[in-house]
């Protein structure tokens, strides 16, 4: 049986480099990222990386000219894990326009723009694994974030109604919620910041970004053929929804 193809937004990021790991060893990797030479080093780290493109996700006509690219170059797309996301934090009084729309953007607008084409990729192979990564914010709220949880909830909403639409057609949909996990987006917090948060999650960890990772594998699994529409917490206990 021939190998799937997994497209990965934000690739050079921490979660994005944990997906690569973890599904390079039984997929073809297709990896879309804002840095060049980031893709060029994982595409030499993993004989799997079938296609890699520098991509503004916020724009869709670049959007769309690289993904006619990749399905002249790669033919195919059956799993989609939009991964990729920006924070550009404010009081919500202080909140700008563009640092608003540039958030909503990136995060909520690109995951339309790329997962629009994909699926109608996918509805002509009746089969589909679509995965969103959003953020245990959208639940819980956060002070400084509103442009990034509404963006990150938008996504989960979304998701649901797709998860409808695509569903008779073998193409799952579903979203993973992270919780405090060791990226760059952590690493600027002081150690104080992060024992208290550690107080607050009941496994008493930040977690790692292949706790993420390895939730995407699972969902991209036919052993979770039977799961659309869903958002998974991973977030060692800290959020119970």
């Amino acid at each position: 049986m021939s190998k799937r193809n997994v497209l990965i937004t934000g690739a050079t990021g921490g979660i994005g480099g944990a997906l690569c790991n973890v599904f390079a060893k039984d997929y073809n990797l297709i990896l879309f990222g804002r840095d060049e030479i980031k893709l060029k080093k994982i595409k030499q780290s993993y004989k799997s990386v079938i296609g890699y493109y520098s991509c503004d996700i916020s724009n869709e006509e670049e959007v769309e000219k690289r993904l006619n690219s990749v399905f002249d170059d790669c033919n195919n797309v059956d799993i989609l894990i939009n991964n990729a996301g920006i924070t550009n934090d404010s009081l919500f009084i202080r909140m700008t326009t563009n640092k608003w729309i540039g958030t909503i953007n990136t995060n909520l607008n690109s995951n339309f723009f790329i997962t629009t084409k994909i699926a109608k990729n996918m509805l002509k192979n009746r089969w589909g694994r679509i995965i969103n990564i959003t953020s245990i914010v959208c639940h819980s709220g956060n002070i400084g974030q509103s442009n990034y949880t509404a963006s990150k909830a938008g996504i989960i909403g979304m998701s649901k109604s797709i998860a409808i639409e695509l569903a008779s057609r073998n193409i799952t949909v579903n979203c993973i919620s992270p919780g405090f996990i060791e990226t760059n987006m952590t690493n600027d917090l002081s150690e104080k910041q992060k024992e208290e948060i550690i107080n607050k999650i009941p496994m008493k960890r930040i977690g790692v970004s292949k706790d993420v990772a390895d939730c995407a594998l699972f969902l991209a699994s036919d052993n979770a053929k039977y799961i659309t529409g869903e958002t998974i917490h991973v977030n060692g206990g800290m959020l119970m929804t």
